[in-house]
């Protein structure tokens, strides 16, 4: 039995997440499983290297599945990109070790996400981007991503309910670049709990904008409140760039 490792780029603007829902075909999973299916003429179930939420995109996801086919990777890569819709792309198809794991053998992942901050909304950008009008103050944005980088308990910027797995995670790097009308915000960690950057996003820009302070940080790190957190700011500017393994 071969394992397969495919990375995957995609647009979830049409889909409901990442995770196949029973038999939801309006999903990221769901497609994939059923072109794989049709190509090697099993039944087949991938495993992602993690969920995206719906609407969120993806230059660098992972995923992996095993099959008894002889095809070549070459072979499954024109037939897969044949096939699949045209908002998602296979980049790449490998060979991995028999006991390689999308999802429990990750490191880490890289996230971004897209502010359009401008009085004036962009019409190319909109379906990639947060529009955000207010005025931001780059420099306490910096210092906000500065206190939110390093080993925390992250539990305070998620959308998680109680639970007993750790919610310690560790942000190896979060900044945010400046090009023209657009803020892009970079996040790298050995991993994120459930809309945790999203919720991060919506807490830096309540600094940046002023409606909350940075001491804020502190406060959620130590009461554990998301209520505390800013909003869930919209899955349509977040990607996932990498995962490392």
């Amino acid at each position: 039995m071969r394992n397969i490792k495919l990375t995957i780029e995609y647009d979830g603007k049409r889909y409901s997440g990442w995770q196949r829902l029973g038999n939801d075909e309006k999903t990221i999973q769901g497609k994939i499983e059923a072109i794989i299916s049709q190509m090697t003429s099993e039944t087949i179930e991938i495993i992602g290297s993690g969920r995206t939420d719906a609407g969120t995109h993806a230059r660098g996801q992972v995923a992996n599945f095993k099959t008894a086919s002889t095809m070549s990777r070459m072979e499954m890569l024109d037939f897969l990109n044949r096939y699949l819709p045209r908002d998602i792309v296979v980049k790449k198809v490998e060979e991995v070790p028999e006991r390689f794991h999308a999802r429990y053998n990750a490191k880490g992942k890289k996230y971004s996400y897209y502010v359009w901050n401008a009085p004036i909304p962009t019409v190319f950008e909109r379906n990639h981007s947060f529009d955000y009008p207010k005025a931001l103050d780059l420099e306490k944005m910096e210092e906000a991503c500065r206190k939110l980088e390093g080993k925390h308990d992250f539990i305070g910027f998620s959308a998680l309910k109680k639970t007993k797995k750790s919610t310690v995670r560790t942000i190896e790097e979060l900044s945010v670049q400046q090009e023209g009308n657009m803020l892009h915000f970079t996040f790298v960690g050995d991993g994120f709990l459930y809309k945790m950057v999203r919720i991060l996003m919506g807490t830096i820009l309540d600094i940046g904008s002023g409606k909350a302070d940075l001491s804020l940080i502190d406060t959620i790190f130590e009461t554990k409140v998301r209520q505390q957190a800013g909003e869930t700011v919209p899955a349509h500017a977040l990607f996932l760039d990498e995962v490392y393994y």
